[in-house]
């Protein structure tokens, strides 16, 4: 059984392994770049033919990031990391973790930089002013006595030996939060016409649905437009409601989404709905009068003073005539007594648009309620704040690991006669340069106490 494990650890331990594992997800990745996913199998059936259809379905290429390979690999990885950086914590965990560091001062008398100078004072004297410098730059100290007179040891930061790990630490979060994103996360879209209420949404990939635990509704939508004629702004209005009774309401436009229970639901698109009524004006070229009309789409009626039938044959939410863009369109058909049919275009932004056509009536829209529907993306990353964790312990740990580091300092006076003489030497595990200015700096102060 020991020998099993030990196996298994030691296959866990190799850096080969993480190699491998980070090559693995780079493939995996430029596949799922190259390969668009959770399109329609129409679209992949046309774009690599029946074959290569068949063989990347079956290994799950057109939804990668959700298969179980792709999943697998990152808990391979996840605990890879884990493993690797519990094997080496065992001597970082006796350096920074121990009560009272060992002090080795022949390490220091043999370092080719260090800074010796002589003092007229006698040691005695000197050591209360050499304590006191050695606290203003590090946190621990102790002193020692020696048969010729004393020596000061100090350390500081000695946890940033730490900062490798926290960066350990940061991935293994960032694993996690993809991992727990990819298995218990999803991502759809829902559209709701106004006043109607949904409780479930067509998922983005594989075609299904995922209900939800709450209503939705949507009171009302509002649009604004540009002069063009493209949309400026589009807003809705929505409440969330648990058993029938309002329980949040928001309105929401792009980039400020309804949050709920983890569910975030953001503004993607909008449409129109074909209206059901609308009336229509009629003004006779021969004598100007006016007549109203009420109009479904599909339904023919007669026109006025029996010139015909008239028919509203659809709308369009927007049409381009001669390169401009007319917006909101009916398209409608009329038969004068004895002709033939003749198809013409009712733009609502320009009720005056049919008096270019010859006819016994000049026709527009005088009244019509536009109703439309909210496109939502819906997404749900229970993931989504370990991975924020993750971020900000790697920027913690790449600080800690690049710019700080575990500084120790030695300062041995001896008596020399009726003078002292003073060694100062210094060490790091990263940035020894500045740990040497640092050593002159204190050096400096000393001479002048």
């Amino acid at each position: 059984m020991l020998n099993t494990f030990n196996r298994i650890w030691d296959f866990f331990v190799s850096v080969k392994l993480s190699v491998v594992l980070l090559l693995s997800l780079a493939g995996a990745s430029i596949i799922g770049t190259v390969v668009p996913q959770n399109e329609s199998p129409d679209a992949y059936l046309q774009a690599y033919g029946e074959v290569l259809y068949r063989i990347f379905y079956t290994v799950d290429i057109f939804d990668m990031y959700h298969s179980w390979w792709f999943q697998l690999l990152l808990v391979l990885l996840t605990i890879n990391v884990v493993v690797c950086s519990i094997d080496r914590f065992a001597a970082t965990w006796k350096i920074v973790f121990v009560k009272n560091p060992p002090f080795n001062i022949s390490k220091f008398r043999n370092q080719s930089d260090t800074i010796e100078f002589a003092d007229s004072r006698l040691a005695e004297d000197l050591k209360k002013k050499h304590i006191s410098v050695a606290s203003n730059y590090f946190g621990y100290k102790r002193i020692e006595d020696t048969d010729r007179g004393f020596c000061i040891f100090a350390e500081k930061w000695r946890w940033t030996r730490l900062g490798a790990y926290m960066v350990h630490l940061s991935v293994i979060l960032l694993l996690l939060g993809g991992l727990i994103g990819s298995m218990f996360g999803f991502e759809g879209f829902v559209n709701i016409a106004e006043g109607e209420t949904v409780n479930s949404i067509r998922l983005r990939y594989g075609n299904r649905s995922q209900a939800l635990d709450f209503e939705v509704r949507c009171d009302d939508f509002n649009v604004s437009f540009y002069d063009s004629g493209m949309p400026s702004e589009y807003r809705s209005s929505l409440t969330v409601l648990e058993q029938g009774k309002p329980v949040l309401h928001k309105d929401i436009i792009v980039n400020d989404p309804l949050r709920y229970k983890g569910i975030n639901f953001f503004q993607s698109s909008y449409g129109s709905l074909s209206p059901k009524e609308i009336t229509l004006k009629f003004t006779s070229r021969a004598t100007g009068r006016e007549y109203d009309q009420k109009a479904l789409i599909g339904e023919p009626f007669d026109l006025p003073e029996d010139k015909g039938t008239f028919m509203l044959k659809g709308y369009r939410p927007s049409f381009s005539f001669r390169g401009n863009n007319l917006g909101e369109i009916f398209i409608a058909n009329v038969t004068p007594k004895h002709q033939d049919p003749v198809d013409i275009i009712l733009p609502l932004r320009f009720p005056e648009f049919d008096r270019m056509r010859k006819g016994d009536f000049i026709v527009s829209v005088s009244n019509y309620n536009p109703s439309y529907y909210t496109g939502l993306q819906v997404t749900r990353d229970p993931g989504v704040w370990v991975v924020y964790s993750g971020f900000i312990f790697i920027i913690l740990g790449c600080y800690i690991t690049f710019f700080m580091s575990h500084q120790r300092l030695c300062i041995e006076v001896a008596q020399s006669g009726k003078k002292s003489k003073v060694l100062v030497a210094g060490t790091a595990n990263k940035n020894k340069v500045g740990m040497q200015n640092r050593v002159k700096k204190i050096s400096e102060k000393l001479k002048s106490v």
